[in-house]
């Protein structure tokens, strides 16, 4: 740690958090030296194709997030809350298993997030940040569901559904739902989607350089399919498969973006003290030819290659380089900032996610979070219990893994060890019954 105190120690921090909603507002004290909060969330982004990773070391460069993983603390064990996208956003902004609140599925996105959750942007405005999102909602298509009715002061970017063109910005009339947005109206932009992106977040922390702290959330939409880069992009890459080479060709411009955040927050005199998240929203996806090797299998997977995604924690002000193995997951984001900025919960309200400051501070006595669950209510899931792992898989197996010792998910021992995968099973089963009905159902 880079502080001269502990960093349990400074007024800005509160540890603890696990319960409750975080309403109330950060203590007087600690409001000249709250952080920046910044979320950069990836899409679709293979575990593999980051080159921290050293995965693919001739093939996939990306110096900007590798810039946040060379400064900031890696996690191994890191993982989304769900194998598609929409769940997995929704758990994010609000700390909590999306499934208590019955959004399971992408397709739940098209009903929205039910208006009584309160998001991460809530709780910051509330305490005098200024809150901004660029790129991809994905919570919900009608008014009372959008950006600015849900915490965010500004945004840029489109409502829905998954996916979206990279060159056309313009607006079909017929589909206004996937229409650029700046704010609650729509306008037609031209270029290319990422690098807009960056754009529009580098000016947002241009205009809040010098007021209030602000919470920045750049949720790209690359490298969701459909596979399109500039062309100069693409010819960088020469690999046998053509799709891999335009993959590769969008990841290498949303480096790009990330680094040009990176660098306007320096220019801005803010990046020393900015926490930034940087994620994927669930594992590599098969479709656009990602890569999550060791991991087994892809997107819309409960197998790690699904679910488990680069992740990195970076406030160079506070926190030296590192890797912790310890298992993560993005619901563990939203108390940790919460935590950070010493604000306490003000009504009792059921926080899944878990504040993983211990673990940066490195006092954490034994796991952050005993069990873990996924279940996208298709007849698959899986629960987490430290090394071990219990998948029910796309074909209705049920398998039991030793993840210390197979992170590629190769060797069932179900039958070696029954008494763990009986414990399991009952553990998911209780887990599954808290949870809400399914939105569609």
């Amino acid at each position: 740690m880079k502080s001269n105190l502990p960093l349990s120690m400074l007024p800005v921090i509160l540890t603890g958090l696990v319960m409750g909603s975080c309403l109330g507002n950060g203590k007087e004290d600690s409001q000249n030296n709250r952080p920046n909060i910044i979320i950069l969330l990836a899409d679709d982004q293979g575990y593999g194709d980051v080159s921290y990773h050293k995965i693919h070391p001739h093939e996939v460069s990306t110096p900007g997030i590798d810039q946040l993983a060379s400064e900031g603390v890696i996690f191994t064990n890191g993982y989304a809350s769900a194998y598609v996208c929409a769940p997995t956003r929704a758990g994010l902004l609000t700390g909590r298993y999306q499934q208590r609140f019955g959004f399971y599925t992408a397709g739940d996105s098209r009903e929205g997030m039910p208006l009584d959750e309160i998001t991460l942007a809530d709780i910051l405005k509330d305490n005098g940040y200024t809150t901004g999102i660029f790129g991809k909602w994905h919570l919900g298509l009608e008014a009372p569901f959008r950006p600015l009715n849900r915490g965010f002061d500004n945004f840029y970017g489109f409502l829905g559904h998954g996916a979206h063109d990279y060159f056309e910005l313009d607006c079909d009339p017929g589909d206004l739902h996937n229409c650029i947005y700046r704010d609650s109206v729509i306008i037609h932009d031209t270029g290319y989607l990422t690098d807009n992106l960056a754009r529009e977040a580098i000016g947002f922390i241009e205009e809040n350089s010098s007021g209030n702290p602000f919470f920045l959330y750049l949720a790209f939409n690359a490298v969701h399919w459909p596979l399109q880069a500039p062309e100069v992009d693409i010819a960088k890459f020469s690999n046998e498969n053509p799709d891999r080479n335009v993959y590769l060709a969008m990841l290498h411009r949303m480096d790009i973006a990330v680094d040009n955040v990176i660098n306007s927050l320096k220019e801005n005199g803010l990046y020393e003290n900015s926490l930034i998240f940087y994620l994927s929203d669930n594992g590599g996806a098969k479709k656009v030819s990602a890569d999550n090797i060791p991991l087994r299998d892809f997107k819309q997977s409960t197998y790690e290659g699904g679910i488990r995604v680069p992740f990195v924690v970076s406030w160079p002000q506070y926190f030296e380089h590192r890797k912790i193995d310890e298992p993560v997951i993005s619901l563990d984001i939203m108390p940790t900032i919460c935590d950070v900025l010493n604000i306490e919960p003000t009504e009792e309200r059921l926080i899944d996610g878990k504040s993983m400051l211990p673990l940066l501070e490195e006092r954490q006595d034994g796991p952050l979070h005993e069990y873990l669950y996924w279940d996208g209510d298709q007849d698959r899931w899986a629960v987490r219990n430290g090394k071990w792992k219990l998948v029910k898989n796309n074909r209705g197996d049920i398998e039991l893994y030793d993840l210390d010792n197979d992170i590629s998910e190769g060797l069932n021992l179900a039958e070696q060890y029954p008494d763990i995968y009986d414990n399991l099973q009952l553990k998911y089963n209780e887990w599954r019954s808290e949870m809400g009905d399914p939105m569609g159902k």
